[in-house]
């Protein structure tokens, strides 16, 4: 598509914010690119033109907010390009290539990834959706930014969450708590983190939110004074030292409080009773020398100290952190860190583009690429992509402690760590042939608990192999998946076994057993499972990856061309279903499933395979028998018939618009049915031709452009 090069004013007057951009990146980019970010709001802003939030306010104001929170950040302006345009290919009917061939290929492709990474929903347990979070954390891999536009776009979101229905908010809350913001502390980017925890508890739990709100900002007047107390003697006694830093009284936020009342059962005043400071020094020996100082000022708690100045946590992280008694006993918790090293604690990753060094790539980036290349390592091994998302779970909730192997090396682990997850830290051979453990030179419980500071040495034989108990206390995902992996191995031969006791028994319904079958059928088997031998077939059966019944009618299929074939519908037509070479394929008139949506099968007498959508309320009740798990093929060309039910103001040429719309969007009408309500409002079902699922939500963005169109939605 060729894209006209004269620059025309946006239909929506959104200038001002167009011009408060350009003002922020002006301050760090040369003319030329402030220059191009203002050509992508604008190429934006007329390609979103007549789109608008539920808010009201027009839709390129969201992308535009997005760059913004980015370039205050200073990233380059690719990435803030990349944000601009981010839901340009998604919601438009402009392509990737249009991107392309005006901003360029850097930029085209930091908003492919980004788009691929709108479809993800968290926080599910269906393989598809798995599959595509595995794709996001390979867009990860390839480049960082792709992830800091998305959680940017979350973060915006999640400021404007108010005008949607109280459902969808809860669950966007949940999506933010449980992934977004624990990636956000993992790449160190805790300016995001904390804003992404404390918006997702006010959407997620209003209630508790407000009440705990108010009970801070009551008590808030009481402790003033006590902070500017402590502030002071602190500050003055640094001062006597010849020590400059600054000293500040941190506030806790309230999600930080919530879940520590939650997992100690505190009540609000023991949380709240701890004041938190922050002490801020120009080097890393002056970090020392102030803690000298205030241990020598307050009393510190024993085994209350940690240095994560020698020992960083795995995002980058540097501090020295001690709790120390106060005045009238209040605990006082102080954070003693370098400007540097408070950067990094507040940006993370981002402060490779905000404080750029010639140094090549920065800590928290180094480090947030190996957190990746091990997540990869990890999907390799998985046994699928759900196994996969919650071991990746596992590892965005780690409580560091900190261990020496024999030598000296420090190995971080999560807290309740085991000797086996270290010995699977130390490498996948050594945990996999551990035998036992010693744990500061004395014999130890495989399954006993380490703690920071112990040094762990692990004693291997050539001829052990992992033991399945060991699933009840490992914590590290490394090790779960490597014990999942080597398990399922040692049940193939079950597995084979089971599934061969399966499939005879299906075959009884045709008096034979797989015994009696011809090599030949067995070939045609395999060869259309795409499998290189029949006991891979027989292993999935044991597993209960495929159905027996399903299985069993394939082997009975008359030959190919023999005279009790008879013609089937699809047969010729490219493959639909994958896994149903050979079988009738239907598609449920109940619920219409579309490419794109989660699907399963029902064995249906005298109709063979009928596929519906995985929520259709007909399947809910049926045998599991008669259920298969059915995915879509690959490169599906295909159109389905998708009903979809509009209510609309009842004015004259509204069903002409309506169907003109539908035809601009690609589709045709095959059926339509109108349904007059009171209120002057006409209700509309329309049957579409569709492709696939985002085919239909193109349609239907299109629809809800229209200004008589009140309601819309997909039915079945």
């Amino acid at each position: 598509m060729a894209i006209a090069s004269v620059e025309v004013a946006p239909r929506d007057d959104v200038t001002p914010q167009i011009d408060e951009l350009c003002e922020v990146v002006s301050s760090y980019l040369d003319p030329q690119q402030t220059g191009q970010i203002r050509e992508a709001c604008l190429f934006g802003a007329r390609a979103h033109a007549g789109q608008y939030r539920k808010s009201g306010e027009p839709y390129i104001t969201h992308p535009i907010s997005v760059a913004k929170l980015l370039g205050e950040v200073h990233f380059d302006h690719a990435t803030l390009m990349a944000a601009i345009l981010h839901d340009v290919v998604e919601d438009t009917d402009h392509s990737l290539s249009d991107i392309a061939q005006r901003f360029g290929d850097e930029v085209a492709a930091l908003v492919d990834g980004v788009t691929k990474l709108t479809q993800i929903k968290f926080g599910s347990k269906q393989e598809a959706q798995a599959e595509n979070f595995q794709k996001m954390f390979l867009a990860m891999s390839r480049d960082l930014r792709v992830l800091m536009v998305k959680l940017a776009d979350r973060l915006h979101n999640m400021r404007t969450l108010g005008a949607l229905s109280p459902e969808k908010r809860r669950r966007i809350a949940h999506e933010t708590l449980e992934i977004y913001a624990p990636i956000a502390g993992r790449l160190g980017m805790n300016y995001l983190r904390l804003q992404l925890e404390d918006l997702g508890f006010k959407a997620l739990h209003p209630i508790r939110y407000r009440v705990l709100a108010e009970a801070v900002r009551r008590v808030r007047g009481n402790r003033k004074e006590i902070i500017s107390q402590i502030e002071s003697r602190i500050s003055n006694r640094l001062a006597e030292e010849g020590i400059e830093a600054k000293v500040v009284g941190r506030e806790k936020h309230l999600w930080g409080i919530y879940k520590k009342m939650r997992a100690k059962r505190l009540p609000f005043r023991e949380v709240f009773d701890v004041y938190a400071f922050r002490i801020v020094v120009s080097n890393v020996d002056t970090c020392y020398r102030v803690l000298g100082t205030i241990h020598n000022l307050y009393k510190p708690y024993f085994h209350r100290f940690k240095d994560y100045i020698s020992i960083p946590k795995a995002n980058g992280y540097q501090s020295l952190h001690t709790v120390l008694f106060g005045p009238h006993g209040v605990p006082i918790e102080a954070q003693i860190r370098t400007r540097d090293m408070h950067i990094m604690a507040e940006t993370g990753v981002a402060a490779h583009w905000l404080y750029k060094t010639d140094s090549g790539v920065s800590g928290p980036q180094q480090r947030a690429r190996e957190w990746l290349t091990r997540l990869l390592e990890m999907q390799k091994r998985a046994g699928d992509s759900v196994e996969f998302l919650e071991n990746v779970k596992v590892d965005l909730f780690p409580d560091e402690v900190y261990v020496f192997t024999p030598k000296g090396k420090i190995i971080e682990l999560p807290r309740g760590a085991t000797a086996v997850d270290f010995a699977y830290a130390i490498h996948s051979d050594v945990g996999s042939h551990t035998v036992a453990a010693k744990v500061d030179r004395r014999l130890s419980s495989l399954r006993t608990p380490l703690e920071s500071g112990q040094t762990v040495e692990i004693i291997t034989a050539t001829t052990a192999h992992p033991n399945p108990a060991w699933l009840g206390f490992v914590v590290t995902a490394k090790a779960r998946s490597n014990i999942h992996h080597y398990l399922k191995h040692l049940q193939r031969e079950e597995a084979l076994e089971l599934g061969r006791r399966m499939l005879d028994k299906a075959l009884l319904e045709y008096d034979t057993s797989l015994r009696d079958i011809g090599e030949d059928r067995v070939k045609v088997l395999v060869d259309s499972h795409g499998v290189e031998n029949l006991d891979r077939v027989l292993v999935d059966l044991g597993l209960g990856k495929r159905l027996a019944a399903l299985v069993a009618r394939q082997l009975m299929a008359p030959p190919a061309g023999s005279a009790e074939t008879a013609p089937e519908k699809g047969q010729g037509e490219p493959l639909i279903i994958r896994g149903t070479e050979g079988m009738v394929v239907n598609f449920g008139k109940c619920c219409r499933p579309l490419p794109g949506d989660s699907i399963i099968g029902l064995l249906t007498s005298g109709k063979g395979i009928v596929v519906h959508r995985s929520t259709c309320r007909n399947v809910r009740d049926k045998a599991a028998e008669r259920l298969l798990g059915v995915i879509w093929s690959d490169d599906i060309d295909a159109e389905f018939p998708a009903e979809v039910r509009l209510d609309a103001n009842n004015q004259r040429g509204v069903l002409a618009t309506v169907a003109a719309t539908i035809s601009e969007a690609d589709s045709n009408i095959s059926n339509v049915s109108l349904d007059e309500r009171e209120g002057n409002v006409t209700t509309m079902t329309f049957v579409l031709t569709t492709r696939s699922r985002v085919h239909l939500a193109r349609i239907l963005r299109r629809l809800r452009s229209i200004p008589q169109v009140l309601r819309i939605a997909r039915t079945g």
